[in-house]
Formats: structure tokens, sequence, C-alpha cells
């Protein structure tokens, strides 16, 4: 009997010892404190979404730490369970992998003594040969560049951050929690933009929420707005407007004859920029804003919105693009979307054009109604 006694004696110490050396072989977590605030964003990285299932991507954290105690390394180990309270384990991660991984430029300044060691795939850690000791709720940011996202779509996963007081992950855990992410299958989407040419005249066009709107246009019936004298200029004005997405942009032609009555007509000033003459035979028109000085009123305006070389690259050719000058042969390429040289010529948004029309007649000109019909022809190449 007293055999036995001491063999259970034996045994129970024995359990006790082992017990023991178990309750050292991980470092107790029972007084690490929660760690606060904490999230995980997954952000695009150089060729991928975020949340891209096995995109390589960021992970950015950001967390509060409860306590002011001295640390010198944290730890984020990636699992597919939330916790190991319940000694769970922490699992694999298809494709996850950090071991490519860099620091990022938005990781706290405070951890600018931290070095990174990511040669352990899921359990990237942050240690410093220095214990830093933050005050208490310091809010803190590491991002991780070039991770690769778990390989499964619109997948669950978790990272255990941890602090630890050692370097290396040694010591005692002092805070710790969890934060949780889930990859996504991309949505994408396709569309397609079509070879475009938007063209309209009318005696205005006008812009809706600041863009030329060809909607907007009205009819192309014009008078001009005094009657025909050899002592002053009579002027009119139409608009047109124009954008296309061409490689090679657009040209503008405009068709038609002079002004006539019958037998009689108004002389066409030709394709070379002239200047108005009261009491002679004039019918000329251009594509500026011009002055007070040749016409009563002062016709016409500014490209509408101004070229600038960047988006918009209307441009009136030289004959038409003179300021109190006048040109009108049938054919001739009045504007091109060549801005600010005339050539070559390339791709625009939309802009307004005003045609502002002039005319001026000798003293013997027979009375009567002048019309004639213009037609614009705009043509983009591809």
């Amino acid at each position: 009997m007293l055999i036995k006694i001491k063999r259970l004696l034996y045994l129970t110490i024995a359990l006790l010892l082992v017990g023991t050396i178990a309750s050292f072989a991980v470092p107790s977590q029972s007084s690490a404190a929660e760690i606060t605030s904490r999230s995980l964003t997954l952000q695009a990285g150089a060729s991928a979404g975020g949340s891209a299932p096995g995109g390589v991507v960021n992970h950015l954290f950001s967390f509060t730490l409860p306590t002011s105690t001295a640390i010198q390394t944290i730890e984020f180990h990636y699992c597919t369970i939330a916790s190991n309270a319940a000694g769970g384990t922490c699992g694999t991660l298809t494709g996850l992998s950090t071991t490519s991984a860099t620091i990022g430029a938005a990781t706290s300044a405070a951890l600018s003594g931290f070095t990174l060691t990511n040669t352990t795939n899921a359990d990237p850690y942050l240690s410093s040969a220095t214990a830093y000791t933050p005050a208490a709720n310091t809010a803190l940011v590491v991002q991780l560049d070039t991770v690769t996202n778990p390989s499964t779509a619109n997948l669950t996963f978790y990272v255990w951050i941890s602090t630890w007081s050692g370097p290396t992950e040694t010591g005692s855990v002092v805070d710790s929690g969890t934060v949780a992410a889930a990859t996504a299958n991309p949505i994408q989407l396709t569309g397609v933009m079509p070879e475009s040419l938007v063209f309209c005249t009318g005696a205005t066009v006008g812009e809706t929420g600041g863009v030329p709107d060809c909607t907007t246009a009205t009819p192309g019936t014009v008078s001009f707005t005094t009657l025909f004298s050899p002592t002053y200029t009579s002027t009119a004005t139409s608009q047109m407007a124009a954008s296309t997405n061409a490689g090679s942009g657009y040209a503008i032609t405009v068709n038609g004859a002079t002004l006539t009555n019958g037998a009689y007509t108004i002389t066409a000033i030709g394709p070379t920029a002239t200047a108005p003459v009261h009491g002679t035979s004039q019918f000329g028109m251009n594509l500026v804003a011009n002055t007070t000085a040749t016409a009563t009123p002062a016709p016409g305006s500014a490209i509408t919105p101004a070229s600038d070389g960047t988006n918009y690259f209307a441009y009136p050719e030289t004959a038409y693009g003179t300021i109190d000058a006048y040109a009108f042969q049938t054919g001739n390429t009045v504007a091109n979307s060549g801005y600010p040289t005339g050539s070559p010529a390339v791709g625009t948004n939309a802009q307004i054009y005003t045609s502002t029309y002039i005319v001026n007649v000798p003293g013997k000109q027979p009375a009567g109604t002048y019309t004639t019909t213009l037609t614009y022809i705009c043509t983009a190449t591809f």
C-alpha cells in the first residue's frame, strides 16, 4: 500500500512539473490590454484594387494603444479565425504573402526607429532595438506595402495585432486586438466611346451647365442689324459649335454665294483678310471679336470657352481670325482644331464660334432685298 501511495505522489508531482513547464512555453496574454479603435484598410496597389483576391496591395493598420507600457515589437499575425482565446488554430490563408512587404509612407513617425521583419509568411512584425514608450491611448498607423491578398474571393480574414515588451516577439504581450478584412470580386465595367463629331449651326448656340449644347441652337435665319448704306458698315452674326475626339481634329469650311438680289450682287471680299471700307461693295466674314472702329455696333465675340491648348483647340484660319478684317470665298477653310498654330489639328472639347458678317455698299447699289444661303461643313479626320 505504501508503495502505491508513493507512486501516486510521484505521478502528481510530475504532472505539476509538466504544467509548470507548459505555462512558460507561450507568453501569457492574460494581463494584455485590448487595443482599441483598430482597423485594417485594404488599399489599392500599383496594379490592383485593395480588396482584389490575389492582388498585390497595401495594408493600412490603424489602432490605439491603451497603455503606456514600453514596447519593442508590433506583430501582425494573419489568420483564418478571429481569436485564439479558445485555443483555436490560426489556419492558413491560401495565396497570402507578406514576405515582400515593406513599410509604407503612411506609417506613424513615432515608429521611425522600428524595422520590418517579414521572413515568416503571414507573421510580419516591426521591432526596435530600443524600447518605445507611448502615452496612454496613443493612435498609431502602420502601412505594409506590397502584401499579396489571399487568393480566395469574398473571403473574410483576420489579423491578430500584438505588442511585445521585447524585441523579435520576445518577452510578454503588452496589448493585443484583432482586425478583420475581406477580399471581394472586382466589379469590371466596360463602355465604348465611339468616334465622335458634334457640330451645329444656328443664329445662336447656347450652353448647358457651362458646356456648349447643340440642342439649344436656334434657327439659322439671320438679318443684318441695319439697312445697307454707303456711310456705315452693316453687320450680322450667327454661331456654330464643334467638338470631336478625332486624332487629327476637324476642319470647318464655308460654302455658298455672296449676297444677291436677282441680277444684282454685293462683291465677295475674297480669301484675303481685308478691312471694311465704307462706300465700296464688300461682303465678308470673320470668327473673332471685333472693335467699334469698323462697325456699328461692334459685332462678334470671342470663342467660348477660350482655346487653351489643353482641352480646347478651336482656331480660326488667319484670313478669318484677324480682328476688324474680313474675307469670304466659298469653299474656304475658316477654322480648325489646331490651336495655337493652326496645325496639326487634334481632338477638342466643344466650343462656340461666332461668325460676324459685314456688308458695305456704294451709293448706287440697287435697292431691294439681298440674300444668300451659307452652309458650314465640319469634317473630322480619325
